[in-house]
Parts: C-alpha cells; structure tokens; sequence
C-alpha cells in the first residue's frame, strides 16, 4: 500500500466517533408561544459529494447543499438564523479562498430578503440575525439585510476581527451592526452556558466551538414540544450526527476547523438525538433535512 493509499484509506474511509456513556439530560417545562412558528428560505444551493461531506460517505453520490436561513416568528419580535446568499452572490464567491473556488460549484436562488418581502416582512420587521458562523455562506445575504443587528459570540466577532480569510466577507460587508451574545451560567441540554433570547426558553443559543472559533446551536422549541437544533456547519450533512462522523481531512483542513472540540460536540447531539425522540437535528446544508421543514 502505497502512502498516498494509504492517507486516502485514513481521511475518507468510514470511521464513526466513539460516542460512550450518555450524558444526564433533563427538559425544561415548554413555555414557547403557541403563535410561533419556524420557517426555512432556501436561497441558492451548492453542489458536492457525500465523501467530502462526511467520512463514509460517497465520492459518486453528489450532494446539494442548501444555502438559505430560518426564520423564528414570535409575539416578542423575528428571528433569522443565518442569511444564505445575496443578490450579488458572484462578487461574494470571489472573495472565497483560491481553493474553494476551484472546487466548488454554486447556484443563486431567490434571496432570503426577496422571500421575506413576500411574506410581508421588511428587513426593519427582523429583530436580528443570529449567526451559527461568520463564513461567507452564511454572511452573504446579510448585504441585502442593512440595518438589520447582528449577533454572534464573543469568541466569533474577534474571529470576524481578525485577518482570516475565512471571515474575509463579513468584513467586506461591514460588521457595525454586529452585537457579542452575552452567554449565561445557564445549562441547556448538557450546555453549561445560554443565552434564552426571548426569555421563555423557546429559542435558546449556546455556544459550540469548532467549526469556527465562535460558533453557535440554536435551539428552538416549538408550542407542540417539538425542538429544533440548527447546528450550522458543525456537521455539512445528517450523516455527520447519526453515525456519527466528522468530515474527511482534507475538507475540515481547508476550514481550519478544531478538530477535537468538532469531534465532542459531534458525539453530544448524538446523545441528545438519542435520547429526545423531539428533537430533530439540522445541519445548515442538509437538503433532505430542510425539505422537511416548514417553508415560506
């Protein structure tokens, strides 16, 4: 076996995470508003393969990788997680890193401001955008959000204030609507720390470091009992939290991404997807997962 062979066999080969004992979980009481409600808007869509996704997965089998955000309707004001691509999506593609643009391949859909116009929703009616991540994928249609706020972790608005590439967009758009979470001493499934954005437990944010230095997981919990995780980029596909497994080598390399915090955190929503029949887990680019959503 040649090394090249043998590196192949080591970074795509199927390998699932040693999960071990579960961890103690307990529910809080459902307070959510019976008037709200999630939505997800599908703004473009990339194009990969299974065995770049996660380890086990296909290089024959082509993926496609939804590029959008979801909207949390409450009494107390409209949440967007995420903004998918904007109406100048090119010009944000080339301000991708030099690999990433070698190997990817894109296609614009209508942006998640257009959607909301329709839904009779202004930019002004969104309370804020809550980022799981800063990467351009997810910063995009931020540009045709102006004014909107802003929130990340503290950890990822100094991330988005650095000289990475990786946050590259999120500078060039601009950052002076961006506001740092203030997480609390509050456990949340295993979490230790929270934040109960409208103080009624229905949508929660907790930190996950890994993917980025400040990524997030936004909980949502929906009047029937049904819970949401929107887990950004810590998994690309479900599979990555079923098995579970991480993403091959070469592609959480090129992301920078902590492996060892991805790996545990990988292995906690496993647990929970386990333990909590309730719960549905979302990667932010799992089609098969977002066509099972409620959409706009």
């Amino acid at each position: 076996m040649t090394a090249l062979t043998t590196w192949l066999s080591s970074t795509f080969s199927p390998e699932v995470l040693l999960v071990g004992t579960p961890p103690g979980i307990s529910v809080n009481e459902n307070k959510s508003p019976t008037a709200m409600r999630i939505h997800a808007i599908s703004a473009g869509k990339m194009y990969s393969k299974a065995g770049l996704a996660f380890r086990g997965g296909k290089i024959s089998e082509e993926r496609v990788f939804t590029m959008g955000g979801v909207l949390i309707k409450h009494p107390k004001g409209n949440v967007l997680i995420d903004a998918g691509f904007a109406s100048n999506i090119d010009e944000h593609f080339a301000t991708t890193p030099f690999m990433m643009q070698r190997t990817s391949r894109y296609e614009a859909g209508e942006t998640v401001a257009a959607q909301l116009v329709k839904f009779g929703l202004s930019a002004s009616d969104l309370t804020s955008v809550i980022l799981t991540h800063t990467h351009w994928d997810h910063v995009s249609g931020l540009a045709d959000l102006p004014d909107v706020p802003v929130w990340v972790s503290k950890d990822e608005l100094e991330f988005v204030n650095s000289d990475s590439d990786l946050s590259k967009l999120a500078r060039i758009i601009g950052t002076e609507n961006y506001t740092a979470l203030e997480f609390e001493q509050s456990t949340f499934l295993g979490f230790p720390e929270s934040v109960d954005v409208f103080g009624d437990g229905s949508l929660v944010v907790v930190p996950a470091a890994g993917h980025t230095p400040g990524s997030i997981i936004a909980f949502a919990t929906l009047p029937d009992g049904q819970i949401y995780a929107f887990i950004g980029d810590l998994a690309w596909q479900k599979e990555g939290i079923d098995l579970p497994a991480e993403k091959p080598w070469l592609p959480r390399t090129l992301v920078k991404e902590d492996t060892e915090s991805v790996r545990k955190l990988l292995m906690h929503m496993h647990h929970l997807q386990q333990m909590l029949p309730q719960l549905t887990v979302v990667p932010s680019h799992d089609k098969k997962v977002w066509d099972q959503l409620s959409s706009l």
